[in-house]
């Protein structure tokens, strides 16, 4: 079959769309009606004409190696509704045979093709090593007069106590993270945002704040004594505080499974986050792959779920080995043949208690669960619970910042009170469902 046989189904399309207009408007084009010429190539593309309100129809074409997305239409929406038509055409009836792309899509073809071949060197200028250097050392300098100010700060409130900091709102915190954007240390200027919505969090923030503050300490002094770390604990130290790590570390080629995918939004609104989980097929190693927006757009990388893309993932140094860049991409994805294999809950403890040697700082580790049973907390809107199938143990499980229980009602249909696999993130709170999927079949179903 060739790689362009191999379809997607509509869901994996639609969880392209950048908001639920574009999701909306690509469902209204995803029959044959407004498109003509269309066609798709071996080597993963489709393309075709969707005729619009102009006299001109709107060239449409897409890489299903990135995916990426190139049409003639004016909306700055990526993918447009547009690409998400044509993709749902495809996923629904197919394109034909194989093809030659015509030569407006050749054209945008052969020019992402001439620039992945381009090597990086090239595009990066001379690097004068001294200066960088000195700029170094002088944002260390920076970041550890910030670091010495946030210690004495939590001093003082612990000296004074935290009881007052419901009365004493957002603002201080905001303008201690204005002081570490200042510092040059923008991670611990996120960090301390955080710690500001801690007091209207609900009962038990006097507790979390606590943890919240030993955890922020602990990186301060690690900051402090990063040069007498090792490398691996010292790159995850200058990582949480906000230094670039370079993308420079083992490189993982590999068929990889995507696990899940989800957005975040900053306390402030201003950058949209996407979290991508991969899973290698072969090596069975986890990646995290990050993709930013800036205010009022989504990020550009969106991989639907239940995917297998071949490419080298390039591990960051830190992170517990988990942060990844993918390279390139030179085959279309295509859908998984199995489920992926689980893990009991004994064993999804264990997998994050190792990893928090590497990074004391993280919240949590994905695992794969299976199988496992969901057991609704009473009432259905108590704790809800992870329990194995085979054994006594059971994880419980916490909701996302942001998130809704309807996911957990989702789950709990697609088990109707048998195991189901399910992929999430574990950690101290306990479990996050993310993904799941029925005993036998190989199509994950995303939770809400």
């Amino acid at each position: 079959m060739t790689e362009q046989g191999v379809r997607w189904t509509a869901e994996q399309v639609l969880a392209l769309a950048p908001d639920e207009a574009s999701r909306k408007a690509g469902g209204r084009l995803g029959g044959g009606g407004p498109w003509s010429q269309t066609g798709g190539s071996a080597s993963g593309a489709v393309w075709g004409l969707c005729k619009g309100s102009g006299s001109k129809p709107y060239r449409t074409v897409v890489d299903l190696t990135g995916p990426a997305y190139n049409c003639s239409c004016p909306s700055r929406k990526f993918p447009c509704k547009h690409a998400l038509g044509l993709l749902l055409l495809w996923a629904a009836e197919g394109l034909g045979d194989p093809a030659e792309a015509p030569d407006w899509a050749e054209q945008w073809l052969a020019g992402r093709a001439a620039k992945a071949a381009r090597p990086a060197a090239a595009a990066a200028g001379p690097v004068d090593a001294e200066a960088a250097r000195k700029r170094a050392e002088r944002r260390a300098e920076r970041i550890g007069a910030g670091v010495t100010e946030l210690e004495q700060r939590l001093v003082d409130l612990l000296r004074g106590g935290i009881a007052g900091q419901q009365q004493a709102g957002y603002a201080p915190w905001e303008e201690a993270a204005a002081r570490m954007v200042d510092a040059q240390a923008p991670g611990l200027a996120a960090q301390v945002r955080e710690l500001g919505a801690i007091p209207g969090c609900g009962p038990g923030w006097p507790a979390r704040m606590l943890e919240e503050f030993a955890l922020l300490h602990l990186l301060d002094r690690g900051w402090l004594g990063v040069s007498g770390l090792p490398e691996p604990l010292a790159a995850t130290v200058r990582s949480r505080v906000g230094l670039p790590s370079p993308a420079e570390g083992e490189a993982v080629r590999d068929h990889w499974l995507v696990l899940a995918q989800y957005d975040s939004v900053s306390p402030d609104g201003r950058l949209t986050t996407r979290r991508i989980w991969l899973r290698g097929l072969e090596s069975g190693r986890p990646a995290l792959v990050l993709d930013f927006g800036p205010p009022g757009r989504p990020p550009a990388l969106a991989l639907p779920v239940g995917l297998v893309l071949e490419a080298e993932a390039r591990f960051r140094p830190g992170s517990a080995g988990l942060r990844a860049d993918l390279g390139d991409r030179t085959a279309a994805a295509v859908p998984a043949a199995r489920t992926p294999p689980g893990v009991g809950t004994g064993e999804a403890l264990e997998a994050y208690g190792a990893a928090l040697r590497e990074d004391p700082w993280l919240d949590s580790w994905p695992v794969v669960l299976g199988p496992v049973i969901p057991i609704p907390g009473e009432g259905g809107e108590g704790a809800w619970q992870l329990a194995d199938a085979q054994g006594t143990s059971a994880l419980p499980v916490a909701l996302a910042a942001g998130r809704s229980r309807s996911g957990l009602w989702q789950l709990a249909a697609l088990s109707g009170g048998g195991p189901v696999t399910v992929f999430g993130e574990c950690g101290h709170r306990g479990f996050t469902p993310l993904t799941a999927w029925q005993p036998g079949s190989a199509e994950p179903v995303a939770l809400a």
